[in-house]
């Protein structure tokens, strides 16, 4: 892949991001937009995607985040469901603005917690050609209940408070409260089901941190893309794990319903086994397959 960085402004702050493309020299390449999901990078264990994405003949635009990885943004890894629907909007329009980029065939990748701001950003956007959805987080709500199932109310309690406790930081000026992305069942995180922190924490790059400001346990149950999915008439891939602890396969699928030209797959495995091995591997054939057919090279 030939590696070109590239920065854009979303509502004043800078973000970055690389565009891997096959040829250095070649124009007018479908592409695909990627992000990661909760609190990662694109570098963080995303090269698989990007490597068959390249070899098949797209061009990748990979970004992070405002606040995140290489991006600008103050506090530090304070995310915002509604900022990073802006960062994905912002990324989308730069990229069809780019010299070796088709930008009338954009495709939109997002994976965990990125699998649902595709939606939101498809649906207000309108003009993308195709999306795809990886173990999609469509219902925040949904998921705030499934920490409450496997880790008691008072799990859901704990992070309410240092929620708050964050918020009256920010507020005062000071440094925010931060608490793990991903711990082990009992320690205090956003996610801490059996298999979150040997799931989480292997994906994270150099520029990616464990952590994240607390205020976003207020803001997660209220960000519930599944509400946008009857919005989204573009093509539509969305890959479900059946055994998911963190993005209920429910919500997944009820929004897959609600989508006008949508397609499903399921895999019977947790949330993180779907960026390795068999179900990675099939996950990216059937992937390929779909972008064949909506988005050629």
């Amino acid at each position: 892949m030939i590696e070109t960085p590239l920065e854009f402004p979303s509502q004043g702050t800078t973000c970055r991001g690389v565009l891997y493309t096959p040829d250095a020299d070649s124009r007018n390449f479908p592409c695909i937009v990627m992000a990661h999901g909760f609190g990662l990078t694109h570098a963080s264990g995303l090269a698989p995607f990007k490597e068959a994405f390249c070899k098949a003949g797209y061009a990748v635009f990979a970004f992070d985040y405002r606040h995140f990885g290489d991006s600008d943004g103050q506090p530090r890894q304070a995310l915002s469901p509604s900022k990073e629907v802006a960062d994905w909007l912002a990324a989308l329009n730069f990229a069809r603005q780019v010299e070796r980029i088709d930008g009338s065939r954009i495709c939109l990748w997002g994976t965990s917690f990125s699998g649902g701001l595709v939606i939101a950003a498809a649906a207000q956007d309108g003009n993308v050609q195709c999306i795809i959805s990886q173990c999609p987080m469509m219902d925040g709500l949904a998921s705030l209940l499934g920490v409450v199932g496997y880790a008691g109310i008072m799990q859901a309690m704990r992070l309410t408070w240092h929620g708050t406790v964050d918020w009256i930081r920010r507020w005062l000026g000071m440094s925010p409260r931060y608490i793990a992305s991903a711990g082990r069942p009992g320690e205090l995180g956003m996610m801490t089901a059996q298999d979150c922190q040997e799931g989480y924490v292997p994906l994270l790059a150099e520029n990616a941190s464990n952590y994240v400001a607390a205020g976003v346990s207020y803001t997660i149950p209220l960000f519930r893309p599944t509400r946008l999915a009857s919005k989204v008439t573009c093509p539509a891939l969305v890959l479900i794990c059946d055994r998911d602890t963190v993005a209920p396969a429910k919500a997944a699928a009820k929004a897959a319903e609600k989508m006008l030209n949508s397609e499903v797959k399921h895999y019977p495995v947790g949330h993180f086994d779907v960026y390795r091995g068999d179900a990675l591997d099939q996950s990216i054939k059937e992937q390929l397959e779909f972008l064949g057919r909506q988005l050629p090279a």
